[in-house]
C-alpha cells in the first residue's frame, strides 16, 4: 500500500446531498456522507470542498446541516476543478498526489484525471464504501492526526490575525500569548516523533530518520535524552513542533538531530530549542557539540546554529561537527513562555 491520502476533496449537489441547491430541491445529505466525514476526520484525513455553485448559499446550506465545520479551504464558483484542487493544494500545503475526489459526475472526474492523474477520483456512488479503502487508512493515528482539522483551522485563524496586525513582527508575536513546553519524550509520543523525522526535510540538522522502535530505544536509554517540542498560542495547539536528540557522554553532550516543523519558522522557535540545549548541557557541566549533514534543503537549520553560537570544530565523512562556545546564553524572548520537565 501507498502512503495514506492526506485530504478528501468533495463536490455538493448530488454528492454531499441528495438534490441540486440551485434548482431549490429539498436537500438531504447522501448515504455514508456523514459517517465518512467523521470518521475520516477522526484519522487525520482533511476534506474540503470543490463546487459549481454559488459560495453564499452553499455554505449557509453546509452549516444547517451542520457539516460546514469539516471543510477547510472550500472552493466554491464556476472554474475548473482541477484548478481548484490546485489551489486547495496551495493553500493546505499539501501535494496534489496526496488528494482524493469524490464527485457524482463522470466528466469531472474525467477533467480531474485528465488534469492531475496523481488524484485518487472517486464516485459518489461509492461513498458508503470509502472509508475502507486502503488509501484512506493509516496503520496509525497519533492524538496530532486526530487534532488535525482544528490545527488547521487554528493556523488559519492566526493567518488571518498577522495579516491584519499593524506594526511590527515581535509586536505580533507577542499578541499570540505563545507558550512553548519541550519535554522528555513520552511513549505517546513517538509515533508523531516519527513522522517528523520522515516528513521534515527543510529544518531538520541530520535528514536522519528513525523508526518507531529506534526512538522508544533512545527515549529509555541512559546515554540519550529525546525532547520533544509543543507549542500552543491563544488561537490554539501547534501540536509537537519540534524533536531533539541529544546523546548525554560524561564529558560531552551532542544533539545527534534537532528538527522542527516549518509551521514555526517565523516564530524563533530554533533559536528557543537551542539556547534550551545549551542551559541542559552547562547544568550538566559539560560542552555542547552537534551534528550536521547539508542536505539541499535544510541550511536555515546551519544558521539557526551559528546564530545559536555554534562553530564548526570538524568533520567526518559527510557529518559536521559544531561546538557551542562558552559566551553568555541570550535569555528566553518576551514574547513566549517555556515550560520544561523542570518546572
Amino acid at each position: 500500500m501507498g502512503e495514506t491520502k492526506k485530504c478528501v476533496v468533495w463536490d455538493l449537489d448530488n454528492t454531499v446531498w441528495d438534490g441540486v441547491l440551485l434548482e431549490g430541491d429539498e436537500l438531504t445529505v447522501r448515504p455514508g456522507v456523514r459517517e465518512a466525514l467523521r470518521t475520516l476526520d477522526g484519522r487525520g484525513i482533511l476534506h474540503s470542498v470543490v463546487s459549481r455553485n454559488e459560495p453564499e448559499p452553499a455554505l449557509a446550506r453546509l452549516a444547517e446541516l451542520g457539516l460546514a465545520d469539516y471543510f477547510l479551504a472550500p472552493r466554491i464558483g464556476w472554474g475548473t476543478k482541477s484548478q481548484a484542487i490546485r489551489d486547495i493544494a496551495a493553500e493546505l500545503g499539501i501535494a496534489t498526489d496526496s488528494f482524493v475526489f469524490v464527485d457524482d459526475d463522470p466528466y469531472e472526474r474525467a477533467e480531474v484525471a485528465h488534469v492531475l492523474p496523481e488524484v485518487l477520483c472517486v464516485d459518489a456512488a461509492d461513498v458508503p464504501t470509502l472509508v475502507e479503502r486502503a488509501e484512506l487508512s493509516p496503520a496509525h493515528i497519533t492524538a496530532e492526526a486526530r487534532d488535525r482539522r482544528r490545527m488547521y483551522q487554528a493556523s488559519a485563524r492566526r493567518k488571518q490575525a498577522e495579516e491584519e496586525f499593524e506594526g511590527p513582527q515581535e509586536s505580533f508575536l507577542a499578541s499570540l500569548g505563545m507558550r512553548l513546553r519541550i519535554i522528555p519524550a513520552r511513549e505517546q509520543d513517538l509515533r508523531r516523533a516519527e513522522e517528523l523525522t520522515v516528513r521534515t526535510h527543510q529544518l531538520n540538522a541530520t535528514g536522519r530518520t528513525y523508526s518507531y522502535a529506534e526512538l522508544d530505544a533512545l527515549r529509555t536509554s541512559s546515554t540519550h535524552q529525546l525532547l520533544v517540542a509543543e507549542l500552543t498560542d491563544r488561537f490554539g495547539p501547534y501540536g509537537v513542533i519540534g524533536l531533539a536528540l541529544v546523546e548525554t557522554g560524561k564529558e560531552a553532550w551532542t544533539v545527534r538531530l534537532l528538527l522542527m516543523s516549518c509551521r514555526v519558522l517565523s516564530r524563533g522557535i530554533g533559536a528557543i530549542m537551542v539556547n534550551h540545549l545549551r542551559r541542559r548541557a552547562r547544568a550538566a557541566g559539560c560542552p555542547l557539540y552537534a551534528d550536521f549533514v547539508r542536505t539541499d534543503r535544510n541550511r536555515m537549520m546551519y544558521i539557526a546554529y551559528r546564530l545559536g553560537g555554534f562553530t564548526e570544530v570538524g568533520q567526518d565523512g559527510d557529518v559536521l561537527s559544531l561546538r557551542a562556545d562558552d559566551d553568555a546564553i541570550p535569555p528566553l524572548p518576551d514574547y513566549v513562555e517555556l515550560l520544561t520537565d523542570e518546572d
